[in-house]
């Protein structure tokens, strides 16, 4: 049965996938913001009251406007008349245009400005600015609560996510790709949300109290003033539709690019030794190149959205101040309030360009978004048995009955292997590379899943018991030596926090890690980083067996555990893991065949199956494939 997802063995570079679409996952950056109701409905809320008080503003500043206008014209008028007999004078005198406009006005003939009125009108829009402000300002606080805890939630559930993910997932993925998810993608999606939110419902918001505001005074302006609504729609839903592929790309190449600096940089001694360093230069500098084109035109083609609302605003503002005028100088419209419409129909645009330069960044927060799903929608390990099994006895006795497993439906690796270890008992497993003898262990472990057949641990099937009962019976060090950013002292203690430094101590004497420890200047105090920095490779390793020391599990499982020692630590190692493995089952991959001569029982795999088993001894006198491996590595190649 081929993996979920999986595009071969372990190793192989997985396939890409076609994006998922906008809206479904827009939706669901909704939904999770829908766990903070209350917040979003405070939020809400506040914008309302915000966005309707700057609303009102531009209406009562044209009062204002209204104000300095009358006092202006009616100091113009002959006093003592009232405003109709100076109609009838102005229109005796041939000056019809202005005496229209006269009569729609509230004018006192021979009285100036009101100064005191529109000191009042200009105080009481400052409140309304003001007020806006502080409800914006409220809005703002808390809309940021509520997006900081919907990116900590997301990250947390990616964080969770990584641990049930099974092997094959990271087998098959590039760590830098995976770490760019975990990091850049929900650092952009951050302040995607942080940016777009907020000035989207604020801008909506604004367009609806606007477009109220303008019909209460002129519904012909209000609808030369949305006339270009339409077409900036339009152009927004056409230039958007052909960024958002480059936005996607722009996220891909970032993970493709960061994963080949994460190897590059990690085997950065790799690369010189074997004059690599220009073979790398061209492939960071092509996909650079890919992620520099992308991004240009990701930002270039949705940069195109505000100049072009911009520019449809602008032949807006021409139309309304035009028709404006003639209908204050017929007397149809007072002077403040086209001096309003003319700032609302600015404001109208404003909105317009702001929502159609958030989909600049929407855009981006969304792809980043179908990444973060992209993890957190795959397929996760079986989930332990409701009521799981637990051993009697801890001592280690594996069988494997009638095992089959593969990478590929199509490509078999084991094929129906039984084998037997007795409690106590050290298992080698040798044969060449691709033989599956890591996957052998593996299984064990339960990384992979068999496809058919049973393994039993103590008695029990290995699948009816949780993985976490199953791993702490099982000590395993590898070919290549894992450890962190910390004390020798706190990397060994790893294998058993609750160990005593007594404990830890006598551990790493019997790996032999005592001994070079001492020669450090700081001793057990040694900081070393995730690289192992500071001590050989040799010396990492050693650090690796005496952590298993200190674990002192049932089942040890070695995968070539001393190829990076010396030849003299290497007997000393096979001493202690025989004094280790004394009262434990032991399986021990190996290709260095003196270490296995003391074996209980030698296994030898070829594509998948057992073809020889027995002691040292019994395999070299059958002359089968055990003696040709042990004949080429101490008497010279096999041709």
């Amino acid at each position: 049965m081929t993996r979920p997802g999986a595009a071969g063995p372990p190793g192989s570079a997985p396939a890409l996938e076609k994006p998922k679409s906008f809206k479904p996952t827009l939706k669901r950056l909704i939904r999770e913001l829908g766990d903070y109701r209350g917040r979003m409905l405070v939020v809400l809320g506040s914008i309302v009251a915000s966005v309707t008080l700057t609303a009102l503003a531009p209406r009562v500043l044209g009062d204002a406007t209204n104000l300095l206008f009358e006092g202006v014209i009616g100091s113009r008028l002959p006093a003592g008349l009232t405003k109709e007999q100076a109609v009838a004078q102005l229109r005796t005198a041939g000056q019809d245009t202005f005496a229209d406009m006269v009569s729609a006005m509230d004018v006192v003939p021979g009285q100036g400005i009101d100064f005191d009125a529109v000191g009042w009108v200009l105080l009481t829009v400052l409140a309304l600015y003001v007020g806006s402000a502080l409800l914006g300002w409220l809005a703002a606080y808390l809309l940021n609560q509520v997006v900081v805890g919907t990116v900590t939630r997301l990250r947390a559930d990616v964080e969770e996510k990584i641990h049930k993910l099974p092997l094959w997932y990271y087998d098959q993925s590039a760590r830098g790709d995976l770490l760019s998810r975990v990091t850049n993608d929900l650092d952009n999606l951050s302040q995607s949300l942080q940016q777009t939110i907020s000035q989207l419902l604020n801008s909506i918001l604004m367009v609806i109290a606007i477009l109220i505001m303008m019909l209460t005074i002129s519904p012909l302006l209000s609808l030369i003033a949305v006339a270009t609504v339409p077409l900036a729609v339009i152009a927004t839903a056409l230039i958007a539709r052909r960024s958002k592929p480059h936005f996607v790309g722009q996220w891909r190449s970032t993970g493709l690019l960061n994963a080949q600096v994460e190897e590059s940089f990690t085997g950065h001694e790799l690369v010189k030794a074997f004059g690599r360093r220009a073979e790398v230069e061209q492939t960071f500098n092509e996909q650079n190149e890919e992620l520099y084109a992308s991004s240009w035109k990701a930002q270039f083609i949705s940069g195109i959205i505000m100049p072009t609302i911009m520019f449809l605003g602008n032949l807006n503002y021409v139309a309304v101040a035009v028709v404006g005028g003639l209908r204050v100088a017929s007397g149809q419209l007072s002077l403040g309030e086209v001096q309003a419409f003319i700032q609302y129909s600015r404001q109208f645009t404003q909105p317009l360009t702001q929502i159609g330069s958030m989909f600049n960044l929407m855009q981006s927060g969304v792809a980043s978004a179908e990444r973060i799903y992209e993890v957190l929608d795959e397929a996760e390990e079986a989930p332990d048995p409701a009521f799981p099994a637990t051993p009697v006895s801890d001592v280690g006795h594996i069988v494997f009955d009638d095992v089959s497993f593969r990478y590929r439906a199509d490509r078999p690796l084991i094929e129906n292997l039984s084998l037997e270890a007795a409690p106590g008992h050290m298992i080698a497993i040798v044969g060449p590379t691709g033989a599956g003898k890591t996957t052998l262990v593996n299984l064990i472990l339960r990384f992979y899943e068999v496809d058919s057949g049973r393994i039993f641990v103590d008695g029990v099937d290995a699948a009816t018991m949780t993985r976490d009962d199953l791993r702490e019976r099982t000590g395993m060090v590898l070919q290549d030596s894992w450890l962190f950013g910390g004390t020798i002292y706190d990397n060994i203690a790893y294998g058993d926090p609750s160990a005593t430094r007594e404990q830890v101590l006598e551990a790493a004497r019997a790996g032999h890690v005592d001994h070079f420890v001492r020669t450090l200047p700081d001793g057990y105090d040694t900081v070393i980083d995730d690289e192992g920095g500071g001590v050989s490779a040799g010396e990492r390793q050693l650090i690796t067996i005496a952590r298993a020391f200190l674990a002192r599990p049932s089942i040890l499982i070695l995968d070539e555990a001393t190829s990076s020692v010396d030849t003299r630590t290497e007997l000393l190692i096979s001493q202690a893991m025989a004094d280790l493995s004394s009262d434990r089952t032991s399986f021990v991959i190996a290709h260095r065949l003196s270490t296995i001569r003391n074996a209980d029982l030698i296994v030898v795999m070829e594509d998948g199956r057992i073809v020889e088993q027995g002691t040292h001894d019994q395999l070299l006198a059958a002359r089968g494939a055990y003696y040709n491996l042990y004949n080429a590595q101490f008497s010279g190649a096999v041709e």
